[in-house]
Order: C-alpha cells, then sequence, then structure tokens
C-alpha cells in the first residue's frame, strides 16, 4: 500500500475547479450575489472565492463520505460538524480543508481523519452516498443545519476505548460513533493522539 502524493493531492485544485463548475447553485447559496448593475463579469477574487468555496465544500462532503457515509444523517451531520466546530476553534486550522487534512504529511495512519493518510484513493466510489454527502456538507457551511454533538470537536467509534477519553467531556453518542467537547480543565500538551478525531467504523 502506497503513501499517498502530499500538496496538490490528486489534482485537487482542478478537482475544485470542477466542482465549482457543478455546484455553482450551491456556492450561491452561500455567498451574497452582486447586483447585475454592480459588476458585469466576475472579478478574480470572486473567482477565487468561488473556488475556495467549493473546495471547502468538497473536503467536508469528503470527510462526511468516508467517515459516516454508514450512519444516519444526523451521524453524518455529526461528524460534519466536528470539522467545523474545530475551524472556529483556535486550537486547530482555521480553513476547513486545512482541519480535514491536519497530519499525515510524513507517515501513513498519523493524521486526524483516519481515510485521508491510509494510503488509498480518496475518490468516492458511491454515487449516491457522495451527493448525500454534498447535500449535508452544503447545509452544514450555509447554517442550515444544528449541531446534534453540541460543539463537539472529538469522537471516536463507540466499540474502543481511546486512553485520551478522559482528557475530554464526553457528549452524546450518535449512531456509532461517541462525541467528546473541549475539556472544562485545561488540556495537556499531547492529550490528544495523532488519530484523536476518529477510530470510526470502517466502511471502505
Amino acid at each position: 500500500m502506497g503513501k499517498k502524493v502530499q500538496g496538490p493531492r490528486n489534482g485537487r485544485t482542478s478537482a475544485a475547479v470542477k466542482v465549482a463548475s457543478i455546484l455553482l447553485p450551491i456556492i450561491a447559496a452561500l455567498t451574497l450575489a452582486p447586483s447585475v448593475e454592480a459588476v458585469e463579469e466576475p472579478s478574480s477574487s470572486a473567482t477565487e472565492s468561488t473556488v475556495d468555496a467549493a473546495s471547502a465544500l468538497e473536503c467536508l462532503a469528503l470527510n462526511i463520505y468516508h467517515e459516516a457515509r454508514g450512519e444516519s444523517e444526523e451521524g453524518k451531520r455529526a461528524v460534519g460538524h466536528v470539522v467545523l466546530n474545530r475551524s472556529l476553534d483556535g486550537r486547530f486550522p482555521r480553513e476547513l480543508c486545512d482541519v480535514v487534512r491536519q497530519g499525515g504529511d510524513k507517515h501513513l495512519h498519523r493524521c486526524q481523519f483516519s481515510w485521508w493518510c491510509d494510503g488509498l484513493s480518496d475518490r468516492p466510489r458511491e454515487a449516491q452516498a457522495w451527493q448525500e454527502a454534498l447535500r449535508i456538507a452544503h447545509l452544514i457551511m450555509a447554517g442550515e443545519s444544528a449541531d446534534p454533538t453540541g460543539g463537539a470537536l472529538w469522537y471516536h467509534a463507540d466499540y474502543v476505548q481511546p486512553y485520551w477519553q478522559q482528557a475530554f467531556e464526553r457528549g452524546p453518542s450518535i449512531g456509532h460513533h461517541v462525541f467528546y467537547r473541549r475539556s472544562p480543565a485545561p488540556l495537556v500538551a499531547d492529550a490528544s493522539p495523532h488519530r484523536v478525531a476518529s477510530a470510526s467504523v470502517s466502511v471502505k
């Protein structure tokens, strides 16, 4: 099993452009459209913003697809909201794609979300599940999905007992995942292992 190439992996930039062209109605719902009188042609900054939004949507949808496509809609939303919650927390990257891709740069199986650094293709192979992941990712990004986890930043599969669970406040169990919120006490260094986000059910 070979290591995935990092950096512009799997043609991510071109993929984002494709997503932008296919999902323009979705992206339009996430941004304020300028009036016809205000601008005749899209500016370069507007184009970049659209591509950035499409890339973020794709990253979030990929995480939902790989981590929770076997879950109920609530379970999928729960996993998606963990990514969003992390992007709003100073201990994690700000951008959704950076949250999803955190870790795994040098070694396999040393990242926050296991599918990202498992050496396998990230390409969705189940069309219906992929469309559902895109739909839920859009709802989350558009602010049209309530967070069923109550602000969780971590989760694990319900059949494991990771050593780090005592460092955080336990939240709800949703589907096959148990979610955790930030600890009421200051976190100690390295309280979370490399794969603290998910020891999730493998549905690949």
